[in-house]
């Protein structure tokens, strides 16, 4: 029993089945303690690939997500994955190897501080130095991660230390993860004032409510108190797409019905939300005339960025239970006809902008294409990349849990889909059952950032459907080159990519190409009754924008819309000119859209 061993029998104890690594000098006896382990190690193409993976598997799973990786370059390979993981609140553990204790310090051969070099994107870094340490350390690395708000921990293991002597140690106890306080009465007597004099109140809904395992309790809440509620990129699916009281989500491209509602409201209840800025907008007038209850169970969050008038720190599960019944009798109350009114106007912006999806044109729609495959495949799990296809997952699929959706939220990193896909289907399919499905939406921008990790979906013969939107650009940098750069398009023409087709049989993968809208339903049934893995190539307009948007350093009532019928000008010349629906399809004809600023 030397150190390695003990670990991987540490790791069982702690519940893990499967990690995501790439071997290496410095993280040998590991591996070689994985030999004969009843451990999964899934070996991915590319370190980040690891990260990404444990990282989706943590997501989809709600559980620890491992990934292991040798000293030096490994390592340091895992930093997006791991960043991004501490920015969305992901819980992982994250194993390096390094040089043995004796070499540190001496500039060795792959020897980089990685203790010190991950401390700025962990929750905890340990750097273990005796085999005795193990115990303390792997407990501590368990709890640190699942504790609290959520995150990732690494585990920096010398070579000396993995082959130590450790028959003395016992076997590993798991250490139990302290329950996050209820939050004070006092604090929830204020939020409940706060709402006994709402007219104009809404719900602000995060990521917050998954990571606290309170979506039930948050639709309780929603439903028995009526109030119209918007919703986060990562707090889509708390509320189920097309719930009366679920006016989308707000922000740089959140819905009219939802930016509207929030700038006008009395009252905001912010439940498991950061006031992010792409969520806030021009934060100094965002929601100016509304108080504020915020519930959180980070103390560090409140306050934060907005003054909260009621600071609801604490467990958000138990918070909305004591809340709910005191909160519903207002609905009857003596504001009950000005908050009748009020839902209604906001249901009401819902009907008058809800989306179009009758776009002209043969070429393929994206946001019709995206909102049919959800319909097709309902409980499919979606691991997104970064850039315009994201944006329109996010606004046009019809998630009925915030666990359907995988993103990269606060980093926003590129390459992320389809390793994070990779660990959502290991995390959700059962032995022997292949039947989990999970759809990994890219573009060809980012695709092509982790697409090795093809490989590992072959090996593994993951059914993961990978629907690639290519419009031969890095689209959303284009988008915003045309609309705040005068059309100067800098280095985002992806003209030469590759046979994307091809490139998936090379794998072995099965693969369709699409680039006509009549042959959307076929294309999209055949990728779902596939029985492994398959590709479908889409083909899209390179001209085809995300809508609406807000610019940058505007309130959210100011967003841009395509309209045609103005000039193609600078969109923020004429802040008087009206647009038109923001969800017109017109940004999906091959004529270049013009653009308005309206409030």
């Amino acid at each position: 029993m030397n150190g390695a061993r003990w670990l991987t029998q540490a790791l069982i104890a702690e519940g893990v089945d499967t990690l995501f690594g790439y071997p290496g000098g410095a993280i040998m006896p590991f591996y070689d303690a994985l030999h004969g382990s009843p451990l999964k190690h899934v070996l991915v193409r590319h370190e980040q690939g690891a990260a990404f993976a444990a990282n989706g598997y943590a997501r989809a799973s709600g559980r620890v997500g491992v990934c292991v990786a040798t000293s030096g370059p490994g390592a340091s390979n895992l930093v997006t994955g791991i960043a991004d993981a501490m920015l969305d609140s992901v819980p992982m553990v994250v194993i390096t190897g390094q040089v043995a204790t004796p070499l540190m310090g001496t500039d060795a051969f792959q020897e980089l501080d990685v203790f010190g070099m991950m401390m700025p994107i962990v929750k905890h870094s340990f750097l273990v130095r005796r085999v005795e340490d193990l115990p303390h350390v792997v407990g501590e690395a368990f709890r640190i991660a699942r504790s609290g708000r959520p995150g990732p921990v690494l585990i920096d293991f010398p070579k000396d230390v993995q082959v130590g002597d450790a028959d003395a140690l016992a076997p590993h106890v798991p250490l139990e993860v302290d329950d996050i306080p209820r939050p004070p009465d006092a604090s929830l007597h204020a939020a409940l004032a706060l709402v006994s004099q709402a007219k104009r109140p809404v719900v602000y809904g995060g990521g917050g409510i998954a990571l606290g395992h309170a979506v039930e309790v948050f639709r309780d809440f929603v439903n028995a108190t009526r109030i119209p509620t918007v919703l986060t990129l990562r707090g889509l699916g708390a509320l189920p797409a097309g719930h009366p009281l679920n006016l989308g989500m707000l922000g740089m491209h959140g819905t009219r019905a939802a930016n509207l509602a929030v700038q006008e409201c009395d009252l905001l209840v912010v439940v498991g939300a950061r006031f992010d800025d792409r969520a806030t907008g021009k934060l100094a007038e965002f929601a100016q005339n509304a108080r504020v209850i915020h519930v959180d169970p980070d103390a560090c969050e409140i306050g934060k960025l907005r003054h909260a008038d009621a600071a609801v720190n604490g467990d958000i599960a138990t918070a909305l239970k004591a809340l709910t019944l005191p909160c519903a009798a207002h609905v009857h109350g003596r504001h009950a006809v000005p908050r009748r009114q009020w839902l209604e106007t906001c249901q009401q912006r819902a009907r008058d902008h809800a989306t179009r999806y009758d776009a002209p044109g043969e070429t393929v729609y994206a946001p019709a294409l995206l909102k049919r495959l959800s319909e097709i495949a309902p409980d499919a799990v979606v691991a997104c990349d970064v850039g315009q296809h994201q944006m329109w997952v996010a606004q046009h699929w019809r998630f009925s849990h915030p666990r359907q959706h995988l993103t990269s939220g606060a980093l926003g990193a590129m390459g992320f889909g389809l390793p994070a896909a990779i660990g959502a289907q290991l995390a959700l399919q059962k032995p022997q059952d292949m039947d989990a499905r999970v759809v990994c939406v890219s573009g060809d921008g980012s695709f092509q950032m982790n697409l090795q990790e093809l490989a590992t979906v072959a090996r593994y013969r993951l059914p993961v459907k990978i629907v690639l939107l290519d419009n031969q650009a890095l689209g959303m940098v284009r988008q915003w080159q045309e609309l705040f750069f005068e059309q100067r398009y800098s280095e985002i023409d992806l003209s030469d990519n590759p046979d994307f087709a091809a490139l998936a049989a090379a794998f072995g993968i099965p693969a369709m190409r699409l680039d006509r809208a009549d042959a959307v339903e076929d294309a999209l049934q055949k990728l779902m009754a596939m029985p492994g893995p398959a590709l479908l190539h889409v083909a899209i307009d390179q001209k085809a924008n995300v809508w609406p948007l807000v610019p940058p350093n505007h309130n959210n009532s100011e967003m841009l819309d395509a309209s045609p019928s103005q000039n193609p000008a600078h969109p923020c010349a004429d802040s008087s000119v009206e647009a038109e629906s923001s969800t017109s399809p017109a940004a999906s004809t091959s004529e270049t859209p013009s653009h308005a600023l309206s409030a």
